[in-house]
């Protein structure tokens, strides 16, 4: 590869790295061509992008990332690499250990997922129970909501009661 291919290629991964606050690095390199297509087209349909990258091309592009430190994440850049790109944070995870159920491979090197980062394949589980964004909004104004609710609730039933109430005193004989 050529100073100027590299070039363009370590401009490329800035780019991304810089648009997508979700990715993994991940060791595919003993899986076989048909076993890495079926991972592509799984990562395919769960809108992630996943891209083989030399190490050192990754590891110049993260040096020159000033909005992130990526410092931690140099460690594991030995053997062969895959990133995963996503915009969910769990989903890579989830992928993954869907994957090897079947497959020794992918093994997760590290991930950096809403600004932390996580080391080592041990850290699967913990990655795969994150829940995204939008889950947690909908928790959140869940929660918010049920107080409502319960005084609406009571509300409205003490109105029945209350109109029993004024019913049968203004039935009742004088």
């Amino acid at each position: 590869m050529k100073k100027e291919e590299k070039s363009l290629v370590i401009d490329s991964l800035v780019e991304q790295l810089a648009n997508n606050s979700h990715f993994y690095l991940t060791d595919v390199a003993s899986l076989d061509a048909v076993k890495t297509s079926d991972l592509r087209r799984a990562c395919f349909k769960k809108n992630i992008k996943m891209l083989v990258v030399k190490n050192s091309l990754l590891k110049k592009a993260m040096e020159r990332s000033s909005a992130k430190d990526y410092q931690p994440l140099l460690g594991s850049l030995k053997g062969s690499t895959a990133i995963m790109f996503s915009e969910v944070g769990s989903d890579p995870a989830k992928l993954i250990k869907k994957f090897r159920e079947k497959n020794d491979k992918p093994v997760l090197k590290a991930a950096f997922v809403e600004e932390s980062v996580y080391i080592g394949d041990d850290q699967l589980d913990t990655l795969a129970s994150i829940k995204s964004k939008d889950e947690v909004i909908g928790e959140i104004i869940s929660l918010l909501q049920s107080p409502a609710k319960n005084i609406v609730s009571a509300l409205q039933s003490g109105g029945g009661k209350l109109a029993g109430i004024v019913k049968t005193l203004s039935e009742r004989p004088e």
